[in-house]
């Protein structure tokens, strides 16, 4: 049997915030997560937006791909002083744009930012004058689409997208890469293909 002095030295060790964090970080659950590939005769993009620090020095970033879940084109670019609603808004904005320069017609849109995606899918009006543009303009490209989706994933699935928009921050100008992506996606895209899945902890 414990002595009563160490069961209260026990008891003041669960207490502790470090030993609390530790356990409750043991009772969240994981979820499976992983990149699907769009129907045939569709084409995916996913899209993501940066925003760095206190100056909030954002970029925005995504990529296009097919139901072999090879890459068609990918676009990085910074747009300047932005919070992360607004680049989120931006690089989905930027991808449709992409998407009617080049025809495609069946689209699948996908983003880990649920609130936004909420806001797209429900057509709901904002406060914040320059994200309402940017609404606006979505909502306008999307109904001449012949078919779209829109979904969330959560950021595991979207690292790809994630990768392109963090190399927007290293540009001066917008970049666009056709059928052949830069290096530092190639792994992403490549474990994405083969349906690799990550474990997101919720609670």
């Amino acid at each position: 049997m414990l002595a009563f002095s160490k069961i209260l030295r026990f008891e003041k060790l669960i207490q502790h915030p470090a030993v609390c964090v530790l356990i409750r970080s043991l009772h969240k659950e994981s979820i499976p997560v992983a990149w699907e590939k769009p129907k045939i005769g569709w084409t995916k993009l996913n899209f993501d937006g940066s925003s760095n620090g206190r100056e909030e020095k954002a970029s925005i970033g995504g990529l296009f791909r097919n139901h072999k879940a090879e890459f068609l084109l990918g676009y990085a670019e910074s747009i300047g002083r932005a919070n992360s609603v607004i680049a989120e808004l931006a690089a989905l904005r930027r991808g449709l744009e992409l998407v009617m320069e080049n025809g495609w017609n069946d689209v699948w849109l996908e983003g880990d930012a649920k609130t936004l995606l909420h806001i797209i899918a429900n057509r709901k009006q904002v406060r914040c004058a320059e994200a309402q543009r940017h609404v606006s303009e979505i909502n306008s490209i999307i109904p001449e689409l012949n078919n779209c989706v829109l979904t969330h994933i959560y950021r595991e699935g979207n690292r790809a997208a994630d990768k392109f928009a963090q190399m927007g921050h290293w540009y001066q100008k917008p970049q666009i890469w056709e059928h052949i992506p830069p290096d530092q996606v190639l792994s992403i895209m490549h474990e994405d293909a083969e349906g690799k899945v990550l474990f997101r902890k919720i609670r």
